[in-house]
């Protein structure tokens, strides 16, 4: 059975200003989403999964998913605030989404197979999808996750500083925890983050980060499910707190429930950050077309 590709596209660019999600950044208008479902495609998954907000769907239906038609089959499924286990109301004035690991679980009604969760508006490049599809491709079983550690080296912007989760993992390349760490960049050749004294601290350029590029079986939604109403029962009131990937992952693994292999690749990601990072953008895309990479017009 393929893996499927889930997107995580419900999110506003809060810093970029705009629905990044429907940029167009390739040579012919392509976003950065189409991308990523032009190398998942090469990558061996076999059907593609969104999940967005109801309010875009008809835009959203209209200027991405058309263009998939005849490619891969896909399918949309929505995250809204108000999607909240039995028993739980949002608190009046809660506007803000529920977090990455709440979209995760709103496709739980059509995931059946092992699936990969990324975001929308991050590039992830070949090499990703490859490592990743490879991996979901024999996956079998429950409890046995990964994820894509992208070389932190190879994911930094040239506008400004980025928060990255480091990784950290033991012997075997098992993942025994993820960190966040703010304020990062290359500093005098060396990358720097703020560390827990508040100090610049260094790091080297081959440390693993998660760029949010996941690996799940279905047994992943068992779990959130679960956990989401604790969650909730400690953080419904305070208008801040979101449900986040990592936060899941975390817990299974402190508690020895699952195990997550960190699986490396060269891929060099990109994304935009800052609206400064556009035009950078798109001259990366371009240069991976002029290479060969990619055609000029991907569907």
């Amino acid at each position: 059975m393929k893996p499927t590709l889930f997107v995580l596209a419900a999110g506003m660019g809060s810093r970029y200003g705009g629905l990044k999600q429907l940029d167009g950044l390739g040579p012919n208008g392509e976003t950065i989403m189409d991308y990523s479902i032009f190398d998942a495609i090469r990558g061996g998954f076999g059907k593609v999964v969104f999940v967005i907000r109801k309010d875009f769907e008809a835009d959203f239906r209209t200027k991405i998913l058309s263009k998939y038609e005849n490619h891969i089959p896909v399918e949309v499924v929505f995250q809204s605030v108000d999607d909240l286990p039995e028993g739980f109301v949002r608190p009046e004035g809660r506007t803000k989404p529920w977090g990455t690991n709440h979209a995760v679980l709103m496709g739980k009604a059509v995931i059946r197979e092992p699936f990969a969760v990324i975001n929308a508006d991050d590039f992830y490049g070949r090499d990703g999808f490859r490592v990743l599809g490879q991996w979901l491709s024999k996956a079998d079983g429950e409890n046995r996750y990964c994820m894509v550690g992208y070389r932190v080296g190879n994911t930094l912007s040239e506008s400004g500083t980025v928060a990255r989760g480091i990784c950290r993992t033991d012997a075997n390349n098992y993942l025994t925890g993820v960190v966040e760490r703010t304020d990062i960049a290359r500093v005098d050749g060396r990358i720097t983050f703020t560390g827990d004294d508040g100090q610049p601290t260094t790091t080297d350029d081959n440390t693993p980060v998660s760029m949010n590029m996941w690996g799940f079986t279905p047994d992943y939604f068992r779990y959130s499910e679960e956990y989401f109403k604790e969650f909730l029962r400690a953080n419904i009131d305070n208008p801040k707190a979101e449900y986040y990937i990592p936060l899941m992952v975390n817990k299974l693994i402190t508690e020895g429930t699952a195990t997550v292999e960190v699986l490396d690749t060269m891929a060099k990601w990109f994304g935009v950050t800052y609206a400064a990072d556009r035009q950078g953008v798109v001259d990366k895309i371009r240069a991976l077309v002029d290479a060969g990479e990619y055609p000029a017009k991907l569907f």
